[in-house]
């Protein structure tokens, strides 16, 4: 007996994706110099970086190597540790309902 096929297959949700590293830490980046009220070009002076390169680092284009991390990182008072820290509570799957995450 033959295989029936549908001819419209019932979509199969998609795995939730992690992001990147990089996206993830140029959203902590972007995020943390848009807290302190900061422009592009200013963090990107007192970091040493191009405003384009520092761009690009914001949306996850570039893999920055740790010296360029810790420069950008640095110009906006944030240490390598702090940096981490904020990626990693940011791709911490939600606590379930009653429990309190740990802000660190």
């Amino acid at each position: 007996m033959a295989e029936i096929i549908p001819l419209h297959p019932t979509p199969q949700p998609q795995p939730q994706l992690e992001p990147l590293w990089r996206e993830a830490v140029g959203d902590v980046l972007r995020r943390t110099r848009h807290d302190r009220g900061e422009r592009l070009a200013d963090t990107a002076r007192q970091s040493g970086v191009s405003p384009q390169y520092l761009s690009e680092m914001e949306r996850g284009l570039k893999e920055p190597s740790s010296e360029m991390l810790a420069a950008v990182a640095g110009a906006l008072e944030l240490t390598l540790l702090d940096l981490a820290a904020a990626v990693a509570a940011d791709l911490l799957p939600a606590a379930p309902t009653g429990t309190v995450r740990n802000a660190a």
